[in-house]
């Protein structure tokens, strides 16, 4: 059975499951696309091309013409999780019969994390879906029933960005919706607050966001004009503390729920924006309230088709369940490049491991890009993990505030060594802390780096890469940051890549097995 599903709204993206197993998926935002971007026709069409005969199955992933007020409905809608949610029917497309199913939103991240989660078909669990709507907690029994628990707080991913923009001058007292890139900006402030004695402004302003309803509309920054922490400015240690509090109390409202009425010690599937929260996820890993956790590596939008089209499979045949790999992209595209200033030849990892450790930055491309916001080892910036310097460059390079973590990517061999480890991380989606202080480039001011580990089975290429720089320097690790323009999907065609070398100062770049090497200084 082929289903090709896709997903409306931002973080658009098409998705073939063929068979049981996910071909491909391509999102708007990916070969330089702007963030976060809709899906395009272009795209619809270059998916729809990729399918080789016509589906069997065309899914839509629930969605809304436009929200607050929400309108109406794109497939099954944005809310709901029971059997009204899901619409299926005979439908002719492109001349031949098939069908056509559509599922709500919120039942995309469930579905879609019981799907790719390694626990077994009619193993119960329970599933967390936090994102800038919703906030609720799920159980989903034997038979693949999903029943509703409780909703701590409506839209936690909103509320927690909001508190960024609230703060920064630079964001428009204007603005009719937060920027949805503040979330991750403040995830990496709240490493830079410390405990303090809370103060009565603090107090007033986390329990108004807190109780805010944000399905019936969004929070604005007019509103909290006279509010001390008005851009009060990101730097400050007072907003410093506040995002730490903050971080803090969210978490709280969704762990003090989940201790109170969830005790059966199921597994965890954790879903929505918020789950590319790595404090919250290590936090929920060791709480001690669940038997595992999971959390796909596309927990935002960015996997809401394939939850569509897994749902679709599992209405259609039984079966809920996917084979699937991170990197399920598509191949990187050598068209015509200008190349000047660069020559390209073969390399040995060798070679690359004694640039590296001499200071270079390089981009790292290989293989098929990966699925979801994070670079795992294959449209990647590389370079050594030693010196603070190396962090403030990577940082000018991507055109990011300065306080913003570098990722460190480590041989699975090395990471008890030199992290905290608390189980394999391959998708770069829980904290740990650094236990050594060689390694100041990933190393966040808490103590804290956001580590992806690596196997000879998960990214042999990438794993060999690393071990040849622990030959080189004693250490398989280093710093890994995506390769994009600022405001921009990964980079997927050598075209870009070059002028995005030759505009940021890169040192040169690897794509499969050409080292092309820069040949006159920046």
């Amino acid at each position: 059975m082929r289903i090709f599903a896709y997903k409306p709204g931002h973080d658009g993206h098409v998705a073939l499951l063929e068979d049981g197993v996910l071909a491909w998926s391509i999102e708007a935002e990916k070969d330089s696309g702007p963030r976060y971007a809709p899906i395009t026709p272009e795209l619809m069409l270059h998916g729809l091309s990729l399918c080789g005969d016509a589906p069997d199955v065309v899914a839509v992933s629930g969605w809304l013409k436009s929200f607050r007020p929400m309108a109406d409905p794109i497939g099954a809608g944005y809310f709901g999780v029971g059997p009204e949610s899901v619409i299926e029917r005979p439908w002719r497309f492109q001349g031949r019969d098939a069908r056509w199913f559509s599922s709500t939103h919120e039942r995309s991240h469930i579905i879609g994390s019981y799907a790719m989660s390694p626990f077994a078909q009619g193993e119960p669990c329970y599933a967390l879906v936090w994102e800038g709507v919703i906030g609720s907690f799920y159980r989903i029994d034997e038979k693949l029933t999903v029943t509703k628990l409780g909703t701590p707080m409506s839209g936690p991913g909103h509320k927690y960005g909001f508190l960024y923009g609230l703060a920064d001058p630079a964001w428009s007292i204007d603005a009719k919706k937060s920027r949805r890139e503040d979330a991750g900006k403040l995830m990496a402030l709240a490493g830079f607050g410390h405990e303090s004695a809370e103060t009565p402004s603090e107090r007033r302003l986390i329990e108004r966001i807190l109780a805010h309803d944000a399905v019936a509309a969004p929070l604005r920054k007019a509103d909290f004009a006279g509010d001390p922490f008005f851009d009060r400015g990101l730097m400050t240690p007072e907003f410093q503390n506040l995002a730490r509090r903050f971080q803090n109390e969210v978490f709280a409202c969704f762990h003090d729920f989940a201790k109170r009425e969830m005790r059966d010690g199921l597994p965890l599937l954790i879903s929505g924006g918020c789950g590319l929260n790595c404090d919250w996820n290590s936090l929920w890993r060791t709480s001690g309230l669940f038997a595992d956790t999971f959390v796909q590596p596309c927990a935002n939008d960015s996997g809401s088709a394939i939850g569509t089209a897994a749902d679709a499979q599992f209405h259609l045949t039984g079966n809920a369940k996917i084979g699937w790999t991170v990197y399920a992209g598509e191949d990187f595209v050598h068209d015509g490049a200008d190349l000047s200033g660069f020559e390209a030849r073969p390399f040995t990892d060798a070679e690359i491991a004694d640039r590296l450790a001499a200071g270079a930055i390089l981009a790292w491309v290989q293989g098929r890009y990966e699925i979801g916001p994070r670079a795992l080892g294959n449209r990647s910036l590389i370079a050594a993990p030693f010196t603070a310097e190396t962090h403030a460059r990577l940082n000018a390079i991507k055109k990011r505030e300065g306080f913003r973590p570098i990722a460190p990517i480590v041989m699975e061999e090395e990471f008890g060594r030199l992290f905290e480890n608390h189980g394999p991380s391959p998708h770069m989606l829980y904290f740990q802390r650094v236990l050594s202080g060689e390694l100041k480039a990933v190393t966040h001011v808490d103590g804290s780096a956001r580590a992806q580990t690596v196997s000879a089975t998960d990214n042999p290429r990438m794993h060999r890469l690393l071990s040849a720089f622990r030959d080189r320097t004693g250490f398989g690790v280093l710093c890994n940051t995506s390769l994009n323009f600022n405001g921009k999907g990964f980079i997927n065609r050598l075209s870009d890549l070059a002028r995005y070398a030759r505009e940021t100062g890169l040192d040169g770049f690897v794509v499969g097995e050409t080292f092309y090497r820069r040949t006159h200084p920046t």
